[in-house]
């Protein structure tokens, strides 16, 4: 199936007895990059084709990373922050500095990244480095001075009409500033594993002020049975099509973050259910073992041939080396900046999907065909895989 979304990917592995170490992997240059305290995501600017599905772009789509190392974490910060539209302010504490002449701070903005410092002979004094601002800059409007005991900050923001909740992209401001790009469209997690599509989900709604769904708690509270007795009893399809039921049921709420069911069994695994899945942003959370680019096709041809083609119609992707429940916010984190770079990439998605299901959610999704369109008439492509290779 041809998708016209962009799709994010991010490597979250962890390390035993260590905390969470985001691992950073790029398709189109085979390297790693190992960052804390932060998730790198990566996303695509432009459609992917048929034949590459939601992990790889093709030649002509390049990949585009987002990166977080901050040395200063945000309950710490030595420094004021504000957003006064078209640019944002940093105030940042150098009393304790002993600066004695504007020669001695050193201020290099890019395009994504800032990094202040007090030069001193021998080692300068790192005072703020990020390699992940909230969004981009132009870096050549950055201005800079010093007021008293405090050195003076402005970055001049690319894009005036995106509120920054904060300077760099953390769990923090991610979920503050999520809502203002949302605008209340609901976010499906679909993947293989109902527990993390469960755990992640929890911890999004939290973040966001979402209504924590999970199909499988609605499915057993409704029919009074396990989903396991479920597909012991009925089989996988009967389960799904309930699941498909519940969707359609919820496929006008917003505001919300639905887990649904992992593997075959739920409706997100069969490419003919996903009409009402379309109604919301959805994240395939994708366990993988793959180590460099290779792999990563390999899987994605088995994934292929395993028949599963339905997850590939995931608006984002976050790929995840093993699974520790403690670290669900980890990736909750990985989840809203792969969408945050979706929706910049084009505004217009959220009321997209609005208009989709005031259209009754008909399976036309990307490609919204006018009123009085009836898919039972005219055959509803959109909802079937793409078996083109």
């Amino acid at each position: 199936m041809t998708s016209s979304s962009p799709a994010g990917l991010c490597f979250p592995s962890k390390i035993p007895n260590t905390t969470l170490i985001p691992l950073a992997f790029s398709l189109l240059k085979p390297s790693f990059a190992v960052l804390r305290p932060n998730l790198l995501s990566l996303h695509s600017v432009s459609p992917y084709s048929s034949h590459n599905f939601a992990l790889f772009p093709t030649s002509s789509k390049a990949l585009l990373s987002c990166k977080c190392s901050s040395t200063f974490p945000v309950a710490t910060r030595s420094y004021e922050f504000s957003d006064s539209s078209s640019e944002v302010e940093l105030r940042i504490h150098i009393g304790g500095q002993d600066v004695q002449n504007p020669r001695d701070i050193s201020v290099d903005a890019n395009l994504t990244s800032l990094a202040v410092r007090v030069q001193r002979p021998g080692s300068p004094i790192t005072l703020i480095e990020t390699n992940n601002l909230f969004d981009k800059i132009k870096p050549d409007e950055t201005i800079w001075y010093i007021d008293d005991d405090q050195l003076i900050v402005n970055l001049k923001k690319h894009d005036p009409d995106l509120k920054w909740p904060d300077i760099t992209e953390s769990w923090e401001s991610l979920a503050a500033g999520s809502t203002q790009l949302l605008k209340g469209t609901s976010i499906y997690l679909v993947g293989d594993s109902t527990e993390i599509n469960h755990k992640v989900a929890r911890e999004l709604a939290t973040g966001l002020g979402y209504t924590p769904l999970c199909t499988k708690e609605l499915l057993e509270t409704y029919f009074k049975k396990t989903i396991d007795s479920w597909v012991l009893a009925e089989g996988i399809d009967s389960v799904a099509e309930a699941e498909s039921a519940v969707l359609e049921s919820l496929s006008s709420h917003v505001r919300s973050v639905v887990a649904t069911l992992g593997g075959q069994q739920g409706a997100a695994g069969q490419a003919d259910k996903w009409r009402h899945l379309y109604a919301g942003f959805t994240v395939w959370l994708s366990q993988t073992e793959a180590l460099d680019e290779d792999s990563a096709r390999k899987e994605t041809h088995q994934n292929m041939k395993d028949g599963k083609f339905a997850y590939t119609n995931a608006d984002v992707v976050v790929k995840l080396q093993g699974w520790d429940p403690a670290h669900a916010k980890s990736v909750a984190q990985a989840c809203l900046s792969a969408l945050k770079q979706l929706i910049l990439s084009d505004k217009k998605l959220p009321g997209k999907k609005s208009l989709y299901i005031r259209l009754g959610c008909r399976g036309d999704w990307p490609n919204i065909k006018p009123p009085g369109w009836d898919p039972s008439t005219e055959g509803c492509s959109y909802c079937e895989p793409d078996k083109a290779s």
